[in-house]
């Protein structure tokens, strides 16, 4: 029978395209696990391209992700979806912190339009009718981490990091961390990881469940060496916890910096892995694919859309109060104290001291 004529084939896209400033659309060939390529079939790249701000999200680039993932939803030719960011740094720290100190921050009715725009970039990845890797190729932390966790598959380099950031810096990781983390490894971390805001290796990430693979990434003398900052045996601390992935510290620390300085960082092991990916579900049926994402979707699904509009009426009334503070912290402060005085915020609080008077200027970072 002949395949239908493709000029009769209606677009549902909103718009053409799904590049921007910022956001980069880019179809590769798909490919069998033998290699070859399977002609006419391809794989839909999504790149987040703001290397010079760690790939942090501004609003134009976050209308861009939304029609980019429309349109690779749509494509009737892409097998799966790669969601990552340009270069070796960072996949995503999260928001613009710029815009949000410079637009935003005392803006809460424009802050909450914002969020509407986040929020459909969340909920666009989760209704992609195709797989969706987030290809962690640096730093995925905040709003990175957020928007890596609604992705169905992540494969990270293994010198990246992972973390939330709101309650350091005048948010709270309500636009997913809240929703998907408990999901994803339990209540009680999920508590620390959002609370504590300590960031956390790759490694300590896919033994806590939130990543399918992790790669080398650090060539010295031409071999792949494992994170040299970490440890990444299965060793027990003091207190008889496991410790792989923790953070080495003294000498090994001090080792592991010096072959750091040795190497290079290469992300074909990451492209290999993920093209692997890709590869394996190019061999399934395409309805049951999708129909098995859409049900394996539901417990983060059902927790976003649970919470997410109160969320983004909160976050927009906080940029008034703590968000507007941190972020300006965030912004404008010296590069090695980029947060507010914690302890005399609490005091003043405590002794009653108002938002609307001096206070928001008061614990801002001092500069030399």
């Amino acid at each position: 029978m002949a395949a239908p004529e493709t000029r009769f084939l209606r677009s549902h896209d909103l718009t053409e395209g799904g590049s921007a400033q910022g956001v980069r659309f880019e179809r590769r060939p798909a490919r069998t696990p033998e290699g070859s390529t399977a002609p006419g079939l391809y794989n839909a790249w999504i790149w987040l391209d703001n290397p010079g701000q760690y790939n942090s999200y501004t609003t134009e680039m976050v209308k861009a992700v939304i029609l980019a993932f429309r349109a690779a939803s749509n494509a009737r030719d892409v097998s799966c979806v790669v969601f990552t960011g340009a270069g070796d740094k960072a996949f995503c720290t999260g928001g613009n912190t710029k815009e949000y100190a410079e637009y935003y921050a005392g803006r809460p009715q424009e802050y909450r339009q914002y969020m509407r725009l986040f929020n459909d970039m969340v909920s666009a990845i989760l209704a992609c009718d195709k797989p969706v890797i987030c290809r962690v190729n640096g730093m995925r932390v905040g709003g990175g981490q957020e928007i890596g966790m609604a992705c169905d598959f992540s494969v990270a380099q293994d010198l990246a990091r992972f973390g939330q950031a709101g309650p350091k810096h005048g948010s709270a990781p309500i636009g997913g961390a809240t929703d998907f983390l408990p999901v994803m490894i339990g209540a009680e971390r999920a508590m620390a990881a959002c609370v504590l805001c300590e960031p956390f290796s790759a490694h300590e990430a896919y033994q806590m469940g939130i990543l399918t693979d992790i790669v080398p990434a650090l060539k010295v003398d031409g071999s792949f060496v494992p994170n040299p900052l970490v440890e990444t045996r299965r060793l027990y601390d003091d207190y008889g916890r496991l410790a792989f992935g923790k953070a080495k510290t003294g000498e090994a620390l001090r080792q592991g910096k010096e072959l750091m300085k040795k190497g290079v960082v290469d992300l074909s092991r990451l492209d290999e892995k993920v093209e692997e990916l890709c590869a394996k579900m190019l061999l399934t049926f395409p309805d049951c694919t999708a129909k098995t994402l859409e049900e394996l979707r539901k417990p983060k699904l059902d927790a976003w859309n649970r919470n997410k509009e109160n969320s983004r009426a909160w976050l927009a009334l906080n940029m008034v109060t703590e968000g507007r503070a941190g972020f300006t912290a965030f912004n404008e402060g010296p590069k090695d104290a980029r947060e507010v005085d914690f302890v005399l915020l609490r005091q003043k609080l405590a002794a009653g001291e108002p938002w609307v008077g001096s206070l928001h200027d008061e614990i801002q970072p001092a500069h030399e």
